[in-house]
């Protein structure tokens, strides 16, 4: 069996795919698969993952599908999955050659999910490191708590090691046709996990780039209410789960922190639209008045969500 299975869905990034091919191929721990999802591309991207596969014909597993989003390629790809431990890499980042190596002490301790450390690189070269906590062993409910208010990148789903059978046993899924999936996924991993490691290892190299999904601003509207898609899941699902009364509270609010911040990236009309749909769901009862600071910040949100960000 393969220690890790690399999952990396491919959608027109040219550009960028011999370098994340070669930090993947090229990784000190040799025990890996690297399973390439093209989801449909048009550009010369098939080319380039003909030849890869051709060269490490014993590494590399090429599936093609027709276009359907991020969230399909990485379902897909986890179907083929066979390593001991799952992983997530978007086709314009890299990897340093040593992180999967680096992260072996803590895979053979056999936990349900390992959190390591990305460092977000420009395209003009400019680099800039995402902390956060750092603990051995957590259950899921502790590693949310810490993470949840503390950790500046916690959705990514590339920033974690997931061991496979608790993927699988608990079938967790992306939602499809959304954005923000790992936003509406990843929380709910984290919560469901029997043991999780934080770790001070730092390996992933999470490229800015421009015409990216996460630059392109055409459909913040789209993006917004993807969020409330994803909420009104967490609320059906978050039951299931056996949430103590903190970590219920902490997803819930976590969840209403970026929903209520995604207004400000849209237009007036838009932000009108948007806020009402947040007032018909109550979104904003899950800020608690745990101290005199939520106090004012729901009393503001009550009155008008647009002042709270003016004045953010």
């Amino acid at each position: 069996m393969y220690e890790i299975s690399v999952i990396v869905p491919v959608y027109n990034t040219e550009k960028y795919l011999e370098k994340c091919l070669d930090s993947l191929v090229n990784q000190t721990m040799k025990n890996i698969e690297i399973i390439v999802v093209n989801d449909g591309s048009i550009d010369g991207s098939e080319d380039i993952i003909k030849k890869y596969q051709e060269k490490y014909s014993e590494k590399i597993k090429y599936y093609k599908k027709e276009n359907g989003g991020l969230s399909s390629a990485r379902n897909y790809g986890v179907k083929y999955a066979t390593g001991n431990y799952i992983t997530f890499v978007d086709s314009d980042d890299y990897l340093d050659k040593n992180l999967y190596e680096k992260l072996k002490e803590y895979i053979q301790k056999d936990v349900d999910l390992i959190k390591f450390k990305a460092i977000k690189k420009y395209e003009s070269g400019k680099e800039e490191n995402f902390n956060g906590p750092v603990f051995d062993e957590k259950n899921g409910q502790e590693a949310f708590n810490d993470l949840c208010f503390k950790d500046k990148l916690l959705e990514p789903a590339w920033l974690y090691l997931y061991k496979r059978d608790f993927w699988n046993s608990n079938k967790f899924q992306y939602t499809e046709n959304t954005y923000h999936e790992d936003f509406g996924l990843t929380p709910l991993v984290i919560c469901s996990a029997k043991s999780v490691s934080s770790v001070d290892i730092y390996g992933y190299y999470y490229i800015q780039r421009e015409n990216s999904i996460v630059t392109d601003k055409t459909k913040n509207l789209k993006k917004a209410n993807d969020l409330l898609i994803h909420y009104d899941n967490l609320i059906k699902k978050i039951n299931k789960l056996n949430l103590d009364k903190k970590t219920e509270e902490n997803i819930k609010i976590y969840y209403t922190n970026t929903i209520i911040l995604k207004a400000s990236e849209l237009n007036k009309k838009e932000r009108e639209k948007y806020i009402t749909k947040i007032k018909r769901k109550k979104i904003i009862n899950n800020i608690k008045i745990t101290d005199f600071k939520q106090l004012i910040k729901r009393i503001m949100l009550k009155i008008s969500i647009n002042l709270y960000l003016n004045m953010r």
